[in-house]
């Protein structure tokens, strides 16, 4: 083979031009672009670490916003609850009120009506004592033939009504 028989007289010159091409090669990619690479690499690293911390300095701010919320919505929840409570006590004492003058009125109302009981019953029992009376001044007359006048008849009937 004729190429294997040519290889020792061009093998100094292709390894010549094989570390020309590898090293111009390097010195591009390493002067020209690797600077750029890194620094691209750089810059990337940076607005990571850069946006990290903006995102915790916005987690703090966050939890620092939630934190005075919850103790505003504390205190509203204690300030209404406070009202309600108010509020309760003040119907409560509305009601109290109101209940009490309507107990004043139903107490009047039934002292009245038994005031009028009392007397419709005292009349009631005058009126049955003077009928009685009446009665056995008749009984007496009818069957004694004896004539007993009406306040004697009333003594009687008093004496039996009355023990």
């Amino acid at each position: 083979m004729p190429q294997i028989s040519q290889l020792a007289e061009t093998f100094a010159s292709q390894l010549f031009w094989l570390l020309v091409t590898f090293g111009f090669v390097f010195f591009v990619v390493g002067k020209g672009m690797l600077p750029r690479v890194i620094s691209t690499i750089d810059q990337r690293d940076k607005s990571v670490a850069d946006d990290l911390a903006a995102a915790e300095a916005a987690r703090t701010a966050a939890d620092l916003a939630e934190e005075k919320w919850r103790t505003q919505e504390n205190a509203a929840r204690e300030a209404a609850t406070g009202r309600v409570a108010q509020a309760r006590a003040a119907g409560v004492a509305s009601a109290e009120k109101t209940l009490a003058a309507a107990n004043a009125v139903a107490e009047a109302k039934i002292a009245e009506a038994e005031a009028r009981i009392a007397a419709a019953s005292s009349a009631a029992s005058d009126e049955i004592e003077a009928v009685a009376a009446d009665a056995a001044r008749d009984i007496v007359a009818r069957l004694s033939g004896a004539n007993v006048t009406a306040a004697e008849a009333k003594k009687a009937v008093k004496a039996a009504l009355n023990g």
